[in-house]
């Protein structure tokens, strides 16, 4: 059960200027509909941060503590120097030590106060300050009203000493930390352990042993797919958007759904990343987005040319530059439990941090001859990502979808996919991405560059030339990125979509041509789940896909995107089972090659692909890949295609596949519903999708136990929404796939799981209207006036609602609560305390609560429902 916990009031107001002395600082009603969806209605932006912190706080406590901890550098104080933790977001894991020196050293520097300190619009907004101010104020007020650290509810932390009251830097450098997520923080062992290597190695060979596409494999955890439909692809005219990302299902950067409401100023609903108190992907009352992860990088390698003699010395332009060393020191916990400091030097050179590890890839060995730096495109992003956000939450349309985000260029790492209710269909890759040209791109690489280019598509850079360095755009915001007109835009009536490919086939129509590599490859095979994406959208625009009619409306959109269909195997399967007599080829041959929860041999085939692609890079026709024919540029969605039944490793991966279900005491025609599980609060929940190698559009990455079967569930769909933009309000279906909450003792933590389970949409209110119908609301209003806090708790029926006063400090006061109906005193209750609770007995209708506590006395309007 969530605790119904308090922001301050919305619609609060206090009594006559005669009775009063202040107004609240914070005044928000938190309303909790079905599967306690917040919805979250404040008199300001520092009122909404509030109640915003108060819900995610009642339902996250101790992962948002716990990343407050890592950004602080302090995991190795409270944890131990040794031990690693998942980069759920990037892919990567990260040494305790390594992580808390990364960002000491960011806090040593100053880089995120200098940051703060920005005036806009490179700096952020006056009111993301105050929403964030507020957002501090409402985590701590929960944290106090439970109890502190001791009144946590979640085993994960209760009682543990790093649980403590925030400060709005602790904020700011989550937010810091998420904006280098995909660039220097995939790095962040490569760049705290950065040594000079002491014997001779070959980065060359060491680059061309790596298999292709690794490192997009290793950042491909995180991906999203996006449907943006317009007029002359939707049934009624009106825009339609399916978002879906592919996000990690445990850590901080799950999704948090919300709907945030300042009337007449923003109202906008959908999920953002824990501990972030803006909107990153949903819905306002004209237009929809979501993101999907760009294939841009972000991030330069630069190779230095050292001077002789001199590990620390470089040469650019003929000129001797010497690196920077920051000695970096933090709190070790000993064995004993016992406090020691560890210190360590950490390097850079003007093009960024040296480093000799990305992802884990030891592609950059620091020699006596060579090193190797980072370039981050998104260090300096802060304000700019903050605005960006900020103003789509107000957008209405896509031409001020553009505008934004020409305006800012502040997208750390995905593209956008918007629709409108006028039926514009919208996809850009315009964010923050280093200015490399094409041109530069190719001139300024090297021979190690060269190598990972066409294995990784990434470059490594001439660091001893000042010409390789990233250019100024004049029309730029921020120098060192690419300006507006050389970033990807597609706008179109019919449709555009992403699946994590670059933006060339954003709509095979149009396909979008001539821009950096940096960017994106282009002309090349695109993925198996690209391919059914764009497959199911031509399909359902001819209707030949099964379903009635053709052309999109909300339902058939909810139905395409859980369709569960499997790519391979409409490519691959009759090719296996042609001439095959097996138990397995006859279970292959009669599965419906959907990876519905019902589907026999949909875990067969899972397992089955799942071990030819660990043993064969999957884009790469001819021998050594699985595919039978070659890609054709003038044919991308259907090619290439067929199964190249000649390479052995495809009968070596379905003998693998037959072993390992028998391994894990599963039938070969085992369903999902037997073989692909999660499991919360004791219960056994079966989960339908699959991983995106096999060419799904649902993606689920499970964990495959030998002994079990899969039985949990890394990342994958995870905030999903489907909407469509009819005039005057949208209609929304919705999942947060693993639910709210992220205490394991909550039914938070699995109600909506059962619900994707079952394909059973959520349909969250959105207009007042629908809102104030809804009878599964639970609404808490809260007037924060600094020293005192009054919280109303509404009721139905005969209950009665609960009434608190709590005096954050101080002696005791006396304390009258007033129940009003118009100007008629029909409960009067007096307590003194400094926390009084009371639950006086209300009639159904509308009431008022007027609380007195000494000299000033606070009106809040409630209703008896």
């Amino acid at each position: 059960m969530f605790r119904p916990i308090v922001a301050a009031l919305a619609g609060a107001a206090l009594l006559s200027p005669a009775a009063a002395t202040a107004a609240p600082r914070y005044d928000v009603t938190v309303a909790r509909t079905a599967f306690g969806i917040p919805h979250i209605k404040a008199k300001d932006y520092a009122s909404l941060g509030y109640g915003y912190a108060t819900a995610l706080a009642q339902d996250t406590l101790c992962t948002l503590a716990e990343s407050y901890v890592t950004v602080n550098g302090e995991r190795s104080r409270w944890f131990g120097p040794d031990k690693g933790y998942p980069i759920r977001g990037n892919g990567s894991t990260a040494n305790n030590l390594n992580s808390d020196l990364f960002y000491q050293r960011i806090k040593d520097r100053g880089t995120v106060e200098r940051l703060v300190a920005q005036e806009p619009p490179v700096g952020m907004k006056p009111e993301i300050r105050r929403a964030i101010e507020g957002y501090v104020a409402g985590y701590n007020a929960h944290l106090r009203e439970i109890g502190g650290r001791d009144g946590v509810d979640d085993p994960t932390c209760r009682g543990e000493e790093w649980v403590r009251p925030i400060t709005t830097m602790d904020v700011f450098r989550r937010f810091h930390s998420l904006a280098i997520l995909a660039s220097s923080g995939v790095a962040i062992d490569g760049i705290a352990a950065a040594r000079p290597v002491t014997g001779p190695v070959d980065a060359q060979a060491t680059a061309r042993g790596i298999a292709p596409g690794e490192l997009d494999r290793r950042l491909g955890g995180l991906g999203s797919n996006a449907y943006a439909i317009g007029r002359k692809g939707s049934r009624d005219g009106h825009g339609l958007l399916y978002g879906n990302p592919h996000f990690p299902w445990q850590g901080p950067e799950r999704f948090y759904q919300a709907h945030l409401t300042i009337p007449g100023k923003v109202d906008v609903t959908g999920g953002s990343l824990l501990g972030v108190p803006i909107v990153l992907i949903g819905t306002t009352k004209g237009m929809a987005w979501s993101h999907t992860v760009s294939t841009a990088r972000r991030f330069v390698p630069y190779q230095l040319t050292l001077v002789p003699g001199s590990l620390t010395s470089y040469v650019e332009d003929g000129k001797v530059k010497r690196m920077r060393a920051d000695r970096v020191t933090v709190q070790v916990r000993r064995a004993d439990g016992s406090l020691e400091p560890r210190t360590r030097t950490l390097w850079s050179s003007e093009h960024g941090p040296i480093l000799t590890s990305i992802l884990g890839l030891p592609v950059f060995p620091w020699t006596p001859a060579t090193a190797y730096a980072l370039y981050d495109g998104n260090e300096e992003n802060f304000g700019r990502l903050m605005n960006h956000f900020f103003d789509m939450n107000h957008a209405q349309t896509v031409d001020q979808v553009d505008g934004i985000l020409k305006r800012y260029l502040g997208i750390p790492w995905v593209n956008t996919i918007a629709a409108d209710t006028a039926g514009n269909a919208y996809y850009a890759d315009v964010g923050s991405i280093p200015n490399i040209s094409r041109e530069k791109y190719t001139a300024c690489n090297t021979v190690l560059g060269l190598a990972l280019d066409q294995l990784q598509r990434l470059p490594v850079l001439d660091g001893s030339r000042g010409a390789c360095r990233p250019a100024t755009d004049p029309e730029a915001i921020a120098p060192g990125i690419l300006g507006p007109k050389d970033l990807p835009t597609l706008r179109r009536e019919d449709h555009v979509s992403n699946m994590n490919d670059s933006y060339w086939l954003t709509n095979p129509e149009q396909p979008l041509e001539g821009f950096s590599r940096i960017i994106g490859d282009e002309r090349t095979a695109r993925t198996l789940r690209t391919r059914i994406g764009i497959t199911q959208l031509q399909q359902r625009l001819a209707g030949t896909d099964g379903l009635e009619g053709t052309g999109f409306d909300l339902q058939n959109l909810m139905t395409v995107g859980l369709a569960n269909r499997v790519y391979s195997a409409e490519l691959w399967r009759d090719d296996l089972v042609a001439g095959c007599g097996s138990e397995a080829c006859r279970v292959l041959r009669a599965w419906d090659m959907r990876n519905d929860l019902d589907s026999k041999g949909a875990v067969l085939w899972q397992r089955f692909v799942t071990r030819l692609t660990g043993a064969t890079p999957i884009p790469l026709p001819g021998p050594a890949g699985p595919f039978a024919g070659a890609f054709d540029a003038g044919d991308p969605v259907n090619t290439p295609a067929g199964l190249n039944v000649l390479n052995p490793l495809v009968q070596t991966s379905l003998l693998q596949a037959v072993n390992d279900l028998g391994g894990a005491g599963l039938p070969l025609d085992a369903t999902l519903r037997q073989g692909q599980t999660v499991t919360r609060r004791g219960e056994v929940i079966p989960i339908q999708g699959g991983p995106s190698p096999s060419g799904l559009f649902n993606v689920i990455t499970p964990v495959w136990d030998p002994k079990k079967g899969y039985t949990e569930v890394v990342h994958g769909s995870s905030f999903m929404q489907a909407v469509h933009l009819k005039p005057g309000c949208p209609e929304l279906r919705t999942f947060l796939t693993y639910g709210l909450s992220t205490n394991p003792r909550s039914e938070r933590t699995s109600d909506q799981t059962k619900e994707f389970s079952a394909k059973r949409w959520i349909s969250p209110p959105f207009c007042a209207r629908d809102l104030e119908a809804d009878r599964s609301a639970v609404r808490v209003h809260t007037a924060d006036l600094g020293s005192t806090t009054v919280t109303v708790r509404e009721a139905r029926g005969s209950a009665r609602p609960r009434i608190v006063v709590e005096r954050a400090a101080g002696r005791p006061a006396r304390v009258t609560v007033r129940v009003r109906r118009g100007d008629a005193v029909v409960r009067r209750i007096a307590r003194r305390g400094t926390r009084v609770a009371v639950s006086p007995r209300v009639r159904r209708g509308a009431y008022r609560v007027d609380v007195t506590v000494g000299s000033r006395t606070v009106r809040i309007a409630a209703k008896q429902r």
